[in-house]
């Protein structure tokens, strides 16, 4: 079921914004649902995969990766392998450009490309279980992998830590010997795994606390997860005569990849061809380069093209999962239910390079509530695990998991409904966040107006061992940089083309925006994302921005479309441009009127070709907002958590494609939930991951899922044209925590440790 709702105030049609424009216009693309323009390809398996490319000659690459979760590296002998006939060229670190400190933002995230060198290809030491250490290339996948197993490496092995409180001990083994921590402006003195400390602090908190007639303070323990994408990472390299390195791969952003490419391998961009593929999944996960640079050394030694594809177990043991956390909060309100102070303290791994998600885990820990007294202190530690990658609002699960338990607990020791208690304290206009950001207009309490008068929270829930829990969820979303072109074909069509990696259906959603723009029909504008040659600068499809920013580009070339239209209409019909006047898409002067269709075919062959073109770069935040309603039946004698229902609830600020808006809110809540119940890394005392593959790590299946409800709330976004907010990341926040509020509900047992996976809620239950 989804129902859309519709945002709660009505402006002054006297006096429209960007934003009550959208809120008040009709429009004839924007909010219905055409068929995707890639569904033909996707559903009958044309589409083209990096899996499916095969280049002429190609050869086929493997990695060498270290048994070990922490050991020095010895020595690496790779003749046994080069004699083998059919092996083409062998690699280490060594064939590697010597790294230096350089940090760039890559959208989700910066990376300091010393750590990407190293977690390329281990440098003198291997940090993690299935750390890279080698790599061959063969002339087919199965003899690579044999040479691969030639190569000797002897190892030191050394301590290892996985654990995140152990990793910030005095007397833990350390990972980097030159690593410091950074706080406030000022290093410590001697080395370190804590690579950061960030503070965040506003109003007093001793008065806050004096202020609060109850206080609740609690702690959270989360593990590492993966993304799962179905995917593995699969890329192919060929690096020409002419110096120019061609990559084609499954990415988040062609132009990224470009980045890091140059950067790793010290050759100008300009010699670096991104051809950006279908993508199987990412969620954060397919930003940072792992195998490309792999394959190009090895196409660069061998004069051929090189493909390499990672097994299930590389990517769980090698791609970056979320961090394992540990958190305390500490919140105070008044006996009518007013928060008054708040305090957390957060510590998240970084897996083996400094540089993970504490910063967004610390800027979203108290995002939904309006807290005037609060401080929050985050450290990024670093872990023998592979080194953390973003995961679809990375960082602000693991804080809502602790704030919103702590939130439920409170008003029930305030004797206050839960849900009249977020709406109480709920964040609006004008709000600030801890970390300084003042709000505009956002939609948290008309989502939280929208879950009170849903169906769902007003159905009963009957029956021993359920429960029913709610909580809230948030993410800031990115702006960024973002370019797309589109040309005027003569039958009145539109060719589009982006930069923007399509994992959502974000083709569509950008190309309706611009079929919007221009007043013709999503069916009339084909588009298309193109490599990094044939396009203009595009960050990485992340942060919830691409609808958004890649969207006002879309906006804005469709303007310039229409300017020149204008100006050819008032050539073919001999009149000053200021007399011709546009819109919903028609063109009229005086009785003359003309479709854009129509036009189009007028103009054709009668001049210049017209081509609209756009690059924006908004510094904004677009501030999405969610709340999810789950009931659950626990079964005593297991722990087994059976979700009954679930409703999703989300201000989309303006639902471009409702059926794309409901797929994200519903996939970020499946993925949630498998987080809350099941997925988890489960390393051993050695720093070895014991269920690294599908059978073992636990996604959600079919059979663990009910028919998850959403409900859109449009609250338009002032900084967008048709009032968008991302709407990817927040789905995948709530689910944690409702879960295990919901659980309480039921069984009496607060859980304060993810997963809720049977064993540990049967032990909860035990323990009571």
């Amino acid at each position: 079921m989804s129902t859309e709702v519709p945002s709660r105030s009505t402006p002054d049609a006297s006096d429209l914004s960007p934003s009550s424009a959208a809120e008040t216009k009709k429009y004839k693309v924007i909010g219905t649902r055409p068929i995707r323009h890639d569904g033909a390809d996707k559903v009958t398996g044309k589409a083209r995969y990096t899996s499916d490319v095969l280049l002429p000659n190609m050869a086929y690459g493997a990695l060498v990766r270290s048994p070990y979760a922490h050991a020095r590296i010895v020595s690496i002998d790779t003749s046994e392998a080069e004699a083998m006939p059919g092996v083409l060229a062998t690699m280490t670190s060594a064939d590697l450009p010597d790294p230096w400190d350089k940090v760039e933002n890559l959208g989700e995230g910066c990376i300091n490309y010393a750590h990407l060198s190293g977690n390329v290809l281990a440098r003198g030491k291997a940090l993690y279980k299935g750390h890279a250490v080698a790599a061959v290339c063969a002339t087919n996948a199965h003899l690579a992998e044999e040479a691969a197993a030639k190569i000797k490496v002897e190892y030191e092995p050394l301590p290892a830590v996985t654990w995140v409180l152990d990793a910030m001990k005095e007397d833990a083994p350390l990972l980097h010997d030159n690593l410091v921590t950074q706080a406030l402006g000022e290093e410590s003195a001697r080395p370190s795994n804590i690579g950061a400390h960030i503070h965040f602090e506003q109003g007093d908190l001793e008065a806050g606390w004096a202020a609060a007639d109850v206080i609740v303070e609690r702690e959270f323990k989360t593990s590492s997860i993966h993304q799962g994408y179905i995917e593995p990472h699969v890329s192919i390299a060929m690096w020409n005569e002419d110096g120019r390195l061609k990559i084609w791969t499954g990415t988040q952003g062609s132009f990224v990849v470009r980045q890091q490419m140059a950067e790793l391998l010290k050759i100008p961009v300009s010699q670096v061809l991104v051809i950006p593929c279908e993508i199987g999944g990412g969620f954060g996960g397919k930003i940072a380069v792992y195998e490309q640079p792999v394959a190009a050394v090895l196409s660069r030694k061998c004069g051929r093209p090189v493909k390499i594809a990672m097994r299930r177990d590389e990517v769980f043991e090698a791609t970056g999962p979320t961090p394992g956390s540990y958190m305390r909060v500490k919140l105070g309100a008044t006996k009518d239910g007013k928060l008054t102070a708040g305090e957390a303290w957060l510590a998240y791994d970084a897996g083996a390079f400094p540089g993970g998600v504490i910063g967004p885990g610390c800027m979203c820990v108290f995002s939904c509530y309006d807290i005037p007294n609060a401080v929050v202190d985050g450290y990024d530690v670093v872990a023998n695990k592979p080194k953390v990658q973003a995961y679809r609002a990375p960082g602000s699960t693991h804080a809502a998991f602790a704030c919103e338990s702590v939130i439920d607990e409170l008003a029930l020791e305030l004797k206050i409904d839960p849900l009249d208690f977020r709406l109480k304290n709920a964040v609006q206009e004008g709000s600030r966040r801890v970390d300084g950001p003042v709000y505009p207009r956002i939609g948290l309490i008309e989502t939280l107006e929208a879950v009170r008068d849903s169906q769902h929270w007003n159905s009963p829930l009957e029956g021993p061992n359920r429960g029913r829990g709610i909580a809230c969820g948030f993410w800031f979303n990115a702006g960024l940089q973002s370019s797309v072109t589109a040309a005027v074909n003569p039958d009145g069509t539109v060719s589009m083309s982006e930069g923007s990696t399509d994992i959502g259906g974000t083709r569509a959603s950008i190309a309706m925006q611009l079929a919007e723009t221009l007043g013709i029909a999503a069916t009339d504008v084909q588009p298309q994302v193109v490599d990094t040659d044939s396009i203009g600068y595009t960050d990485v499809t992340g942060g919830s921005r691409v609808t958004f920013a890649t969207g006002l580009a879309a906006y804005q070339a469709g303007l310039d479309i229409q300017k020149q239209m204008v100006r050819r209409a008032a050539e073919l019909w001999e009149c000053d441009v200021d007399q011709v006047t546009v819109e919903d898409g028609v063109y009229r002067y005086g009785d003359a009127a003309l479709s854009f269709k129509e036009l189009a075919v007028k103009l054709n062959n009668a001049g210049d070709p017209i081509v609209g073109r756009a690059s924006v770069s908004p510094q904004v935040s677009t501030n999405a907002f969610g709340a999810h309603i789950v009931d659950v039946e626990v079964d005593p004698e297991t722990g087994k958590v059976t979700i009954l229902r679930y409703t999703a609830v989300q201000d989309a600020g303006k639902a471009i494609h409702p059926s794309y808006v409901e797929g994200q809110m519903q996939g970020g809540a499946a993925q949630g939930i498998g987080w809350a119940l099941n997925e988890e890394y489960f390393y051993d005392d050695e720093g070895v991951m014991r269920n690294a593959s599908f059978l073992d790590y636990r996604i959600p299946t079919a059979f663990d899922l009910p028919m998850i409800e959403t409900i859109i709330v449009e609250v338009p976004n002032p900084d967008h044209p048709y009032g968008v907010r991302g709407v990817g990341e927040v789905p995948i926040v709530p689910p944690p925590a409702a879960l295990a509020i919901a659980i309480h509900r039921a069984t009496g047992c607060r859980m304060h440790e993810l997963p809720m996976s049977p064993p540990h809620v049967w032990r909860a239950m035990q323990d009571r």
